[in-house]
């Protein structure tokens, strides 16, 4: 399989178009599609479906995404391996944000980076934990922050902030500690039910035998925060997600208690990687920024 045309398939696939994935790899978009067919050629499959608004990938598509993009970071580690001096970080090294830490996280990690590693190349993902965790043991992200991650053999965990889950309301409203009891007499705004954070809060409603007024799914935390404001709804946050939001003077935030729910931050990495110069100083950059964030809690205090 020729790494050139894998490669192009990636780009097509992550952009969902073969006129942004032209631009991109900067060559005519007709020389990408002859690339592309090239390889459904060689494989005997129908990769990409063109649609309207752009591609969309068959079911050997999907499954040669997933397997092109880890092939493709193994093989730029291996020439980063081979060329890098001792100690010093070289290659490209991929980084999984959550969208709700990405903000506050991406220009210091960036300059950072820079700083420190002028030689190597970061690129930055965001994602829900989960899919970053997938993308981790997948190969197609090296480094990555989740909240509340299962346990897996094929990951390494470390524990770097702890916040409290906090009630959000439009500004003027009662302020002070909320008991997680009086969640039910709010109408909520809650990401769907794969999100962490909606997750935790059912489970902790579950056990207290109270019944939550779930008004509106919503994704996108940005969208749940413009709703909170227009008045559809009340959020479960971090107030982190509020203050990267922009929008903390028409906001407040009253932390849940009686229990408090914990959202707790960890940075992971594949148990199988190698621990190059470029993975261990992106580790400790990241860790780093995460616990001089001003909510930062001391992770020392976490159990286990």
């Amino acid at each position: 399989m020729d790494l050139k045309q894998l490669d192009y398939f990636i780009h097509v696939a992550e952009l969902k178009s073969f006129s942004k994935a032209a631009v991109v790899l900067d060559i005519a978009q007709s020389a990408l599609s002859r690339q592309v067919r090239a390889l459904e050629t060689e494989l005997h499959e129908t990769l990409l479906l063109r649609t309207g608004r752009g591609v969309e990938l068959t079911e050997a598509g999907r499954r040669l995404f997933e397997h092109g993009a880890g092939i493709l970071q193994l093989v730029s580690q291996a020439r980063a391996e081979m060329t890098a001096t001792r100690d010093e970080p070289v290659g490209q090294i991929t980084v999984g944000l959550p969208p709700t830490i990405g903000r506050q996280l991406t220009l210091p990690l960036i300059d950072g980076f820079r700083r420190r590693m002028p030689r190597a190349r970061l690129a930055i993902v965001e994602g829900l934990s989960a899919h970053i965790a997938e993308w981790i043991t997948s190969g197609r992200v090296d480094l990555g922050l989740l909240y509340h991650p299962e346990a897996q053999p094929g990951l390494e965990i470390e524990a770097v902030l702890e916040e409290r889950l906090c009630l959000v309301q439009p500004a003027g409203r009662p302020r002070g500690p909320i008991r997680l009891r009086a969640l039910g007499q709010f109408p909520l705004v809650l990401p769907e039910r794969a999100h962490v954070i909606r997750r935790l809060l059912e489970t902790q409603a579950m056990l207290a035998g109270l019944r939550l007024d779930i008004a509106w799914e919503v994704s996108s935390v940005a969208s749940i925060l413009d709703l909170v404001c227009a008045g559809h709804g009340h959020a479960v946050l971090t107030a982190s997600a509020v203050a990267a939001s922009g929008r903390a003077d028409a906001l407040s935030v009253r932390p849940i208690v009686e229990p408090s729910l914990p959202s707790v931050l960890c940075l992971a990495a594949s148990s199988r990687q190698r621990v190059t110069p470029l993975l261990r100083l992106t580790r400790g950059l990241l860790t780093d920024l995460v616990r001089s964030l001003p909510q930062a809690a001391a992770v020392s205090s976490l159990p286990g």
